[in-house]
């Protein structure tokens, strides 16, 4: 659907379930994000900050073993995470989001982060259910192109989103998972040719289940994209350049240029992730099913390869 509906009924199922938001702002030189997530086996919060230009990365998690946060079922609701070392609150109620975080250390100094989020009227998202089977499936509403404004402040320095010149992406996710797990997710978000143009571009965990999360969302009209997508890339150096294209058409034709490389990784014996995100600008075309072709060039974005055992 263009517009999350749908409610994310994931009772009982016990330690399948894995409910997360997580949210990334971007401008042209920092990237912020935060996340609330409840993995059944702990619940977490983590935030981290990019700079594109020093490469500068700092990154913080808290997690607390079986912590059974209190996930909302619908996408437009409040979620707060209360810890002495990390506070992250996300609260959004469909037309506006706010994006709140401190800790007393991030990387030895002070953490503070308020960031805006602004829903045009009419904008569209991406709303998809993902069967593998009648007791496994995933709901991900994928939100971006959303305008955002604010600062994160680390220490004492101020960096600064700018209206009309930062993006917002959300990435909502529940579902009831399979235990080994595989996914690539790509997004981008910003202006091209006078064009809105946000990507979201997924694969691997959606193979062989006739439906996909792939869709571009252009001046806030969501184009949903059926094709399965094939990425390549080079697992051994994720830093090579990757594409993303529709198997047996041209609608996506894309190539990622990545300039960073973030790398996060847990081994708790039966819970097991390895995340390699990379971020950099996307460079080729995308065709609507009506047949309309849109160059992009240099659209910033970031792409990722997850394995998980979970």
């Amino acid at each position: 659907s263009r517009q999350p509906f749908h409610r994310s009924n994931v009772r009982g199922h016990l330690l399948r379930k894995k409910r997360w938001n997580y949210w990334a702002v971007s401008s042209d030189r920092y990237l912020f994000s935060a996340t609330i997530a409840d993995t059944d086996y702990m619940g977490l919060a983590f935030v981290y900050f990019l700079d594109f230009e020093t490469k500068r990365c700092i990154e913080k998690t808290i997690s607390v073993p079986f912590a059974r946060l209190p996930m909302p079922e619908t996408v437009y609701e409040d979620l707060r995470f209360r810890h002495k070392r990390l506070r992250v609150a996300l609260k959004d109620d469909g037309a506006n989001a706010r994006i709140t975080a401190k800790a007393r250390s991030f990387a030895g100094q002070p953490l503070r982060a308020e960031i805006d989020v602004t829903r045009p009227a009419g904008h569209e998202t991406l709303n998809v259910v993902i069967p593998w089977s009648r007791d496994r499936f995933q709901f991900t509403s994928k939100q971006n192109t959303l305008p955002a404004s604010g600062f994160v402040e680390i220490g004492g320095e101020r960096y600064e989103f700018e209206e009309g010149k930062s993006w917002a992406v959300l990435d909502y996710g529940r579902g009831v998972w399979r235990y080994n797990t595989f996914w690539n997710w790509g997004a981008a978000s910003g202006m091209q040719n006078g064009h809105t143009i946000g990507l979201n571009l997924g694969g691997g965990w959606t193979d062989g289940t006739r439906m996909t999360e792939n869709g571009a969302c252009i001046d806030g009209r969501l184009h949903k994209i059926h094709d399965d997508l094939e990425f390549d890339y080079d697992s051994s150096d994720f830093m090579r350049p990757w594409t993303a294209r529709t198997r047996g058409s041209d609608q996506v034709d894309l190539t990622f240029e990545p300039f960073f490389e973030r790398v996060a990784k847990t081994n708790l014996l039966i819970l097991k992730s390895e995340v390699h995100q990379v971020f950099g600008r996307y460079t080729g075309s995308i065709t609507t099913n009506e047949g309309t072709r849109y160059e992009v060039s240099d659209l910033l974005g970031w792409v990722e390869q997850h394995n998980a055992r979970w």
